[in-house]
């Protein structure tokens, strides 16, 4: 018997761990759904326990898989040894898969009710990513919906997001499930055609314009500088740092909108006037707009931000309102600062900004920003982009080294284009940087880990699309009903 329960855990925590092959780099998206399929098979008709407990086991191997890439930060990054860093990053995913499993016990009241299943998988699935993107600040990573950034579901993601994408994944999982389960040629038939419905609705939904191109375009520049991370907050390295932008930047003065990236600017904004004075009065005399990331603040004891500020031709400032633990505050601060360099870390102390800000302007366009994990957010993005005509992405992705991160990241920028038929600016430390036509597709893209500026005509869009005006909330409450219908009848059965 243990023989079989470890064979078992063993087959559930590589399927789990199969799951990111579908996402960037890889991209197999069929994988995605095999693997779910693996994990709905062997929850079907299961005991409340059995199901958290083999969830538990697959979401164990998915993060485990999918975001390895903590390890990197952790050890090379966070100055911890190695065992410390396997410590942290094993806790960190079973955290993750802890809170990926708990909607699964729900599969304990599915009757046997022929393609009832069809439903209540998939409803558990999104519930389960939804749970991750609010929970503890959330941690919206590894979408099943992200599978299908380059195939026909994407048409659907105007309509509800990656989340009702990754629904439509689950729906074709717990098809496979089902023809397993019924063996019968009517099932399969079934099955089968709700899938190619699914595949063939999006499309069609490809097709639609949800969004229109203005008249004028913009010149656009994104500087990737490239500085290492163990130098980004040296203070022997500042002037070297803060040289190399300004000349990165001089031939493209002239240009309407110049990026640097997120925390660009390695000194507090109360201790760099002069130099920010300088570089507004040349984007002013080039009728550019320059928007650089740096660490803001009003009054040298704080509070401080992590923003990007607009110079030049147009002036704004937006402060970060998502914000990464231990890299950007620290949870239980009082606590655990200082029994280890890695809750030390350089600028760790962040505040966050407010929900309602107004959008940067550049150009005469509006400009939605979401700096670093902020674009891992579906409805955050869809709310910030309904009155913007370009969508600006940064990030320094220097702490996840050459790991599978900055392709997830790009990819989830990539979704937030097609989500609300905007196009994409991405401006990066040391990459990805690139431009993002309004239905994802990746325009120009500079090589990682080398300094470079990537130059590019943006036409800006109007309109939005049904995700920009509803968000994630008719898949959500969808799957709720469902759920809800599930333990009514469970109750109805045992009154």
């Amino acid at each position: 018997m243990r023989t079989k329960s470890m064979t078992l855990f063993l087959g559930l925590l590589f399927a789990g761990a199969l799951l990111p092959l579908a996402l960037a780099p890889f991209s197999y998206w069929p994988i995605a759904i095999i693997s779910m399929a693996i994990l709905f098979s062997n929850i079907y008709e299961q005991s409340a326990k059995n199901a958290f407990t083999r969830s538990l086991i697959f979401g164990l191997g998915m993060f485990g898989s999918g975001v390895s890439w903590i390890f990197v930060s952790m050890y090379v990054f966070g100055d911890i040894s190695a065992l410390l860093a396997l410590i942290g990053t094993f806790l960190f995913c079973l955290f993750n898969a802890i809170f990926f499993a708990l909607p699964f016990v729900l599969c304990s009241l599915m009757p046997k009710r022929r393609f009832l299943a069809l439903a209540v998988l998939p409803a558990l699935w999104v519930i389960s990513e939804w749970i991750r993107s609010w929970l503890f600040t959330g941690f919206p990573w590894l979408y099943a919906g992200y599978s299908h950034t380059d195939t026909w579901l994407s048409g659907w993601a105007p309509v509800g997001g990656v989340l009702l994408l990754s629904f439509f994944t689950a729906l074709a999982a717990a098809a496979l499930t089902q023809i397993r389960v019924h063996k019968d040629l009517g099932s399969t038939l079934a099955a089968l055609s709700l899938v190619a419905v699914m595949f063939l609705g999006g499309l069609a939904l490809q097709k639609i314009n949800w969004t229109e191109p203005v008249e004028t375009s913009v010149s656009v520049a994104l500087i990737q500088p490239n500085v290492d991370q163990s130098d980004k907050w040296s203070i022997t390295m500042r002037s070297q740092i803060m040289h190399n932008l300004v000349a990165q930047t001089e031939p493209h003065w002239g240009a309407d909108i110049i990026i640097w990236p997120e925390g660009a600017i390695p000194v507090l904004y109360t201790q760099i006037s002069d130099f920010l004075d300088d570089i507004h009065q040349r984007a002013l005399a080039s009728k550019t707009t320059l928007i650089t990331g740096l660490p803001s603040n009003q009054k040298p004891e704080g509070p401080y931000y992590n923003s990007m500020l607009a110079l030049g031709a147009s002036h704004g400032i937006y402060n970060k309102t998502r914000l990464v633990p231990f890299g950007e505050y620290v949870p239980l601060e009082k606590l655990i600062r200082g029994l280890n360099n890695f809750f030390d870390l350089p600028m760790s102390s962040f505040s966050l900004g407010s929900k309602n800000q107004p959008l940067l302007t550049a150009a005469g366009q509006n400009i939605s920003t979401a700096i670093c994990y902020e674009i891992a957010y579906p409805d955050l993005v869809a709310k910030n982009s309904r009155n913007s005509n370009i969508l600006l992405t940064v990030s320094n992705d220097a702490w996840f080294g050459d790991s599978i991160a900055p392709s997830q990241h790009m990819q989830m920028a990539r979704m937030r284009a097609i989500e609300n038929a905007k196009p994409v600016m991405r401006g990066t430390n040391n990459g990805i940087t690139g431009f993002i036509d309004h239905r994802g597709t990746v325009i120009k893209q500079l090589s990682q880990f080398s300094p470079g500026v990537l130059t590019a005509t943006v036409t800006p869009y109007i309109g939005v699309t049904l995700f920009s005006k509803f968000g994630s909330w008719p898949i959500v409450i969808f799957s709720l009903l469902i759920l809800t219908f599930l333990v009514l009848m469970r109750l109805r059965r045992s009154s």
